[in-house]
Parts: C-alpha cells; structure tokens; sequence
C-alpha cells in the first residue's frame, strides 16, 4: 500500500533527496512521516510543476483520458476490490480527518477492520464506519444510474451520521455559523427550496461535470442542509456523480485541506468555481493516470 523514498524515487527517476523534499513540501497527496522516513501511497503519481496552461487544458486531457480508459479491457473483479479496498480506507481516513476526525490512516484502517483502538473517542470509530458504509451505499447507486435527488441525499447522510441518531438524514432546524468562513448558511426555512433549486440547477447544467460539480460542492455546502456531516456527505455526493459519468471516484487529502478551503473562500469572492474546479480536475487526472498504468503495463 505504501512505498520508501528510496522506491519513489527510482520508480519515478528522481533521486531520493528531491523525493523527500517532495513530501515535505507536501507535493505528493498522501505521504506522511513516520519516524525520519516518509511513507508514500504505492498508486502516487509523479509530481509535476506548471504542467498544465489552464484548467481549460486539464480537463480536454481528462476527456481525452477517459475516451482512451474506455477502449482498455475492463479490470477484473479482484482487481476492482483491491483498487477500492485501498482507496476506502484512505478516502475515510481523509475525508474524516479533515472535519476533525482523530484517527491515523492505520487506525481507520484497523477500525475498518472491526478492530477498537484505545484511547480514541467512540465517535472517531463511529465516523470511520458510517463513511465506509456510505461510499458503499454510494457504488451501489452507481450501479444503478440512480439521478441525484434529495432522497438521495438524505440517505447518505444517514449512513455518514452514524454518531448522532436524531440528526441523521434530517435537514439542520436551527441557524448555524461556519468558523472562519467567508458566508453564513441559508436560514432553516430556506434550506428545502434552496436544495431543490440546486439540484434542479444542476441536472439541467451543460457544463464540464467537473465544472458543474464544483459548483454543486460549494453550492451544497453553503446551503448547509444538515447541523453535522454536510463535509462528508458533500464529498461522496461528488463521487457519486463522477463515478456515475464514468471517471474515478477523488480522494481530498488531509494534507490539501489549505487549500480546499481556499476554494471556498474563492468562489465566496468572485462567485466562479475556478478554484475547486482545479482541485477536483487535479486529482481526477492523477487518478486516471493510476488506472491507465495498470493497463498499459499488460
């Protein structure tokens, strides 16, 4: 699941010594320290500085990725299990890290495993479960092309909650305030036509899906249905609809969390979703190159 420096950097023609400033600079989505060594996901994609003009120019490569994913042999159903068994355990751990979650990626992935760490809050193991069930919950929608609703919605934030039982697929009844953001959340009266008149707004979207989803993401979470799990459930909400137009589900990193506010605050100011379109269009891009390697290596 993880490689060393030493394997990075011969698996990517770099030496060890740029690879490790890499990691510390945080250029490469996943890594982390543990001891005077760094432990690198075995699927990161070599780093790459100023390789695309514009977002413009990243997202007709992803279209012209897809289009050449879509004529390789399909991976097999040992193949499938292992790439999600290892993207769930990490996308929990992140997607959970980043709305505080205490738990290590060792430790999501022990707690995945029916496992109970000590010294860790109930609520922390609860998180990481009601997650993997909600991604799980999430693949079985795609398989059926199920169109984005509120029902929809509401159901994964009941399996996302999992900690808080009153509250789980429920719209927030009360005001609520974002520390540190650039905008407050729609009063609770307002929040069913907003959430309809987003969704509608968004089916109805001719946009780039990674445009239109960007939007969606910062939309929904303005809105802020929900008086907890708006985060979560507005990530898996985005890899549902990717996953459902055929591209791979994205993984946030804990790491990236800087900057993934900064597109809030981005789009709060001048109300275009460039920003988040980036990051999305970032990862999905690494993500599809992860898949191609498998294939071409044949």
């Amino acid at each position: 699941m993880f490689m060393t420096t030493k394997q990075a950097a011969e698996k990517w023609g770099l030496s060890d010594r740029r690879v490790r400033i890499l990691c510390t600079d945080g250029k490469i989505p996943g890594a982390f320290q543990e001891g005077r060594g760094w432990k690198i996901p075995a699927d990161a994609v070599k780093p790459t500085d100023g390789r695309f003009k514009s977002t413009e120019s990243l997202l007709n490569i992803i279209d012209q990725k897809k289009a050449e994913l879509d004529t390789c042999r399909p991976l097999t159903e040992g193949e499938v299990a292992r790439l999600i068994e290892e993207f769930t355990v990490e996308y929990t751990f992140n997607s959970n890290a980043i709305e505080g979650n205490t738990l290590t990626l060792r430790e999501t992935n022990m707690v995945l495993q029916g496992l109970t760490i000590n010294q860790k809050p109930l609520k922390d193991h609860m998180e990481a479960i009601g997650h993997k069930e909600a991604f799980d919950f999430v693949r079985e929608l795609v398989q059926k092309q199920e169109p984005i609703s509120e029902r929809v919605i509401q159901q994964i934030h009941y399996l996302v909650l999992a900690d808080k039982k009153d509250d789980r697929g429920v719209y927030r009844r009360v005001p609520v305030r974002i520390m540190g953001a650039q905008h407050e959340p729609v009063q609770p009266y307002l929040i069913q036509p907003r959430m309809e008149q987003l969704i509608m707004s968004y089916t109805e979207s001719t946009e780039h899906i990674v445009t239109k989803l960007a939007r969606f993401h910062i939309e929904f979470e303005r809105i802020h249905p929900f008086i907890d799990g708006n985060g979560r459930t507005g990530r898996l909400l985005v890899n549902l609809e990717l996953m459902k137009a055929g591209l791979p589900p994205i993984d946030i990193k804990f790491t990236d969390r800087l900057a993934y506010y900064d597109a809030f605050d981005s789009y709060h100011m001048k109300r275009e979703p460039s920003a988040m379109e980036k990051l999305f269009a970032g990862y999905i891009n690494e993500r599809l190159d992860m898949y191609l390697s498998i294939l071409r290596e044949e």
